[in-house]
């Protein structure tokens, strides 16, 4: 019974990772706690006011170039080949290359329903380059909810990304989500730091 147990709440949450992908706040939560190191992978979470569902944070080095990262992100389509979970995602509206509104479908386990969330990404540097910055967040009422999904109507998250190196990028990346439904806390939180591991291991695949 317990390795059924564990087996069911593995596959259980491809939600935190709701696309991963783009970029939010959180910078503000003070009480990050460590719960997964792995590969130079570093995964917090955190309690945020007025939600019974805790943010994430993760920071890395990992091989690649800004030029890199801004074109695997670019490439919305691509999105399920990294994204943990991602079942499939496709752009809704574009105002540039880096300032774009895209959908994304999440995978869930049965019985809960498959997530969805529309996103505005913004992708931007400064003039040197030192820095690029991407934020991210949920838009409400872009496109109408989808019979059999549930819409995310909360979901934000922000990335800072610097380079070390000519080859080395270092990546920190804040989330906040709440699924909606009937997915409970507990149970989201208790795996809160498997989606976004395994996107930013992906990620690091990607940009060898």
């Amino acid at each position: 019974m317990p390795e059924k147990r564990s087996i069911f709440f593995n596959r259980l949450f491809p939600l935190s990772i709701v696309l991963l992908m783009t970029a939010a706040a959180g910078a503000g939560q003070s009480d990050w706690k460590l719960t997964k190191s792995k590969n130079g992978i570093n995964v917090y979470t955190s309690s945020v006011a007025n939600s019974s569902f805790k943010a994430v944070k993760v920071e890395c080095t990992i091989s690649g170039t800004y030029a890199k990262l801004m074109a695997l992100l670019q490439d919305v389509d691509g999105f399920e080949d990294w994204i943990y979970k991602n079942k499939k995602s496709k752009i809704l509206k574009k105002n540039s290359p880096n300032d774009f509104i895209y959908y994304s479908e999440t995978s869930m386990p049965i019985p809960f329903s498959n997530r969805d969330v529309v996103i505005r990404m913004q992708i931007k540097t400064d003039s040197l380059p030192k820095f690029l910055t991407i934020q991210g967040g949920h838009q409400t009422d872009f496109i109408p909810e989808i019979p059999g999904r549930q819409r995310i109507t909360h979901y934000k998250a922000s990335w800072k990304v610097t380079m070390p190196t000519a080859n080395t990028i270092h990546i920190v990346y804040f989330m906040e989500v709440d699924p909606g439904g009937s997915l409970p806390a507990w149970l989201a939180n208790s795996f809160a730091d498997t989606g976004p591991y395994h996107t930013f291991s992906n990620l690091a695949d990607k940009l060898k």
